[in-house]
């Protein structure tokens, strides 16, 4: 049962991922804790807390749905943490 779930997440991940390098730069949840090695629900923890800027959706069942800015990623990783 394992392996049917994995092969039906596949297409849907190589389809984000693609329009994430195809211009479209909102993230998904899954793909900003996928980048930050991190799981899905500390990602969404630092939304709603707001160390993490993010688009909120409509809600649609269970969770509420976020989008991250690739940009707002990218600079967590391009700012200096270190004292000048």
């Amino acid at each position: 049962m394992v392996r049917r779930e994995e092969t039906q997440t596949r297409p849907r991940e190589r389809r984000e991922m693609a329009e994430a390098e195809n211009g479209t730069d909102l993230l998904t949840v899954h793909e900003v804790a996928r980048h930050l090695r991190v799981d899905d629900t500390t990602v969404r923890r630092w939304i709603k807390s707001g160390a993490l800027d993010a688009i909120t959706l409509p809600h649609r069942g269970k969770r509420q749905g976020y989008r991250v800015r690739k940009k707002t990623i990218d600079d967590l990783f391009n700012t200096s943490t270190l004292p000048v």
